[in-house]
């Protein structure tokens, strides 16, 4: 049996090398849409029912929640959410690693950034809060979670996956710049992932809270895509710096989630040779692209096959949309 870091290597080998300029990846908006049906309404597809409830799709984005929540309520705090947010239906789990990212404390770069990183972490225990309140008696518990900085830990293996490191050990709290690229992996799947879902709820106050939370989402995505930028840009050969990094986690994020070419890294190089940035992904049309849940679950297992856990979720998600699909 092929090791987890093979089946990675394996998963990410075609994407690595991305190329300069971006495909067309939608052709139209209603394309997109309805492809994102498709993908929860096929039973035996992702794991999902014939018929997906609201209740599936919240509790769904739910286990996402968590797993952002406890990232940054570690990295900002240096302890995770209480334990009155942590019960519901399923079997709860605990979670591995987590440290405090050392920010720096005087006005400066690294100090901003620590105020982005508390700043989102108030945000997504909101969501949590938000969502186990909308659900009632219905909302899973927390899963098992693993965002350990170890060297086998999920960071660790994506990193090296994707060519962000050779060798060793990826640790997103070990600085604030590790921190970003972290940041990075979780926050552009979670605005797919709520764009992917939102035609499918059928409740108006539940889609507009959605339609929210996506808004929420996209703001972060753009400031740890900013300053990713930033910082990359200001480096003397940008091109081999956080900008080639984040453009590998994009190749990472695309290979394992099916055949088409959705993502985008935070830079782009005009044809004339000039770094451009990218920090709004889009299709020709100014639009957002959507995941599925299976393909939002082959990122946070970290495999392109079927699968019912993995990775940042080494027990699965709790809830009845719980599959990857196969890719």
């Amino acid at each position: 049996m092929m090791t987890e870091s093979a089946q990675l290597l394996d998963a990410f080998d075609a994407r690595v090398e991305r190329r300069n300029m971006r495909r067309e990846f939608f052709k139209t908006a209603m394309g997109a849409a309805a492809a994102g049906v498709t993908a929860f309404s096929l039973a035996g597809k992702a794991g999902a029912q014939s018929t997906v409830t609201d209740t599936d799709i919240l509790n769904f984005a739910l286990n996402l929640e968590y797993l952002e929540a406890q990232f940054y309520a570690f990295a900002a705090n240096g302890t995770g959410l209480p334990a009155n947010q942590l019960t519901g239906t399923g079997t709860q789990g605990a979670v591995t690693g987590g440290q405090q990212v050392n920010f720096a404390t005087g006005i400066g770069d690294d100090a901003i950034v620590g105020q982005y990183a508390r700043e989102i972490a108030a945000d997504e225990a909101a969501h949590v809060a938000f969502l186990r309140t909308a659900l009632g008696s219905a909302a899973v518990a927390q899963p098992a979670i693993n965002i350990s900085g170890d060297a086998n830990g999920p960071f660790t293996a994506a990193a090296l996956a994707a060519g962000v490191i050779t060798s060793g050990t990826f640790n997103p709290y070990s600085s604030p710049t590790a921190f970003l690229l972290g940041a990075y992996i979780f926050e552009d799947v979670g605005v797919t992932a709520y764009k992917g879902a939102s035609p499918l709820i059928s409740n108006k106050t539940f889609l507009q809270a959605a339609a929210g939370i996506l808004a929420v989402e996209a703001y972060h995505a753009a400031i740890v895509r900013t300053t990713l930028y930033a910082r990359g840009y200001a480096d003397p050969n940008p091109e081999s710096s956080l900008i080639t990094a984040a453009g590998k986690i994009s190749d990472a994020r695309d290979s394992l989630d099916g055949s088409s070419d959705l993502d985008q890294g935070i830079a782009q190089t005009t044809v004339n040779g000039q770094l451009v940035s990218n920090i709004v992904p889009l299709d020709t049309n100014g639009i957002a692209f959507s995941r599925s849940p299976g393909q939002v679950l082959n990122i946070v297992y970290l495999n392109k096959a079927a699968a019912t856990l993995g990775g940042f979720f080494p027990n699965g998600v709790n809830g009845n949309l719980r599959a990857s699909v196969a890719n």
